[in-house]
């Protein structure tokens, strides 16, 4: 079976994640350690997302413990920057959809500091 190669790459998807594992990239932002459970974690793209994903979990843990001390006035801050981490997971699951391995805004360099 012949590929066709005629298609400009931003129509035919699978030209750019050729040869990746982009099912466990993705799965690395919903649950960040199922990747690492698979052969899957020998794969240096799915080890970058693993990270971001572990940075995000990393992330909501310390908004949670945040939320335990502050006044309860201030529930609205906790929200907001869940939803904040929400926001970045969504970008980084496109990210690796589309087969790209760029850090996720803020936070993104952080993920880059671990080795596993």
């Amino acid at each position: 079976m012949a590929e066709e190669t005629n298609q400009p790459v931003g129509e035919n998807k699978t030209a750019s994640t050729k040869g990746k594992n982009t099912g466990m990239a993705v799965l690395a932002y919903i649950i960040f350690f199922i990747p690492l459970l698979t052969d899957a974690k020998k794969d240096p793209f799915v080890k970058y997302h693993v990270k971001q994903g572990l940075v995000l979990f990393i992330g909501w843990v310390v908004i949670a413990m945040l939320g335990w001390f502050l006044p309860w006035g201030f529930w609205w801050l906790e929200r907001l920057l869940d939803l904040g981490l929400f926001i970045l997971m969504i970008m980084g699951i496109i990210a690796a959809s589309k087969g790209e391995q760029k850090p996720l805004p803020v936070i993104g360099k952080i993920g880059e500091g671990f080795k596993f």
